[in-house]
């Protein structure tokens, strides 16, 4: 993807959007769009704005560490609250629209936290290639009021890859990382203990010398465990290498069988 730095006028929509609604809490993961988001903002509004990180099972603790240093980084206070949606039966049971109670349980702290501390509004870092219609967690974000100051300022995807750049963020060439329930297939339940297999078993591939890869966690009729494995196509090559360690690792882990996927990683 071709990056086009954002014009003047919507970095200045930006800035208004922010200056209108602070001090402002933000939602932030520490991924590109929430990561800019959070730099831009701090930037320009000061103390006037927090970032809110949600800790869960689904968030490996690696990308926590890794969000909390960003944010050091970046200056930017941060604060880390507890989410409790794997106790949300209409989260756990896993259907199409898993992301709505994840969001819906975030917003509603986040809300409390900011009357709590008087901020005037929470946003995240929704941006303007983001379609609201299919995405869940955009209905959540629009039951709590949640700003959407990327999108509303119209910034695509590869124009805040080029602002994160700008402001020497290391996320500006991150891959997408959603959270760990995303690697367990719609209808089949998020239990504490997939999440933890599938953390450990993308931990393992990784350290093997791969950056964009996914670990599926299927649950065949049976009740067996199988993993299947994705990597970016571009790093297919480095496959035949290490295939019989990323095997060993993941029926280790407690798989009762491991596919590499030939096709390799596709985002949807």
């Amino acid at each position: 993807m071709s990056e086009t730095a954002p014009t003047p006028e919507k970095l200045a929509a930006l800035e208004a959007t922010l200056r209108a609604h602070a001090p402002l809490l933000i939602a932030y993961s520490g991924g590109v769009d929430s990561a800019c988001l959070l730099a831009f903002a701090h930037r320009t509004l000061g103390d006037q704005v927090q970032g809110v990180i949600a800790d869960s099972p689904s968030l490996p603790r690696q990308a926590l560490a890794d969000a909390l240093a960003l944010a050091r980084s970046m200056g930017a206070p941060v604060e880390v609250i507890q989410t409790g949606e794997m106790h949300n039966p209409d989260y756990a049971s896993n259907p199409l629209n898993r992301c709505y109670f994840c969001k819906a349980e975030l917003f509603a702290k986040m809300d409390a936290l900011a009357r709590e501390r008087g901020c005037a509004a929470i946003a995240y870092g929704e941006n303007a290639d983001d379609p609201p219609q299919h995405r869940p967690g955009s209905q959540a974000a629009r039951e709590f009021s949640v700003l959407a100051p990327l999108r509303q300022a119209g910034l695509t995807k590869a124009e805040v890859r080029a602002l994160s750049r700008t402001l020497g963020l290391s996320t500006a060439d991150a891959p997408s990382q959603p959270c760990l329930s995303s690697r367990i297939p719609h209808g089949t339940p998020v239990t504490r203990e997939a999440l933890a297999m599938v953390e450990a078993g993308e931990a393992h591939v990784r350290a093997l010398g791969f950056r964009v890869l996914r670990v599926r966690h299927i649950v065949e009729p049976n009740n067996a465990l199988r993993a299947l494995v994705q990597v970016a196509p571009e790093e297919m090559a480095h496959m035949a290498q290490v295939q019989p360690q990323i095997e060993s690792g993941l029926l280790a882990l407690g798989y009762g069988a491991v596919e590499i996927d030939p096709q390799g990683y596709r985002s949807v």
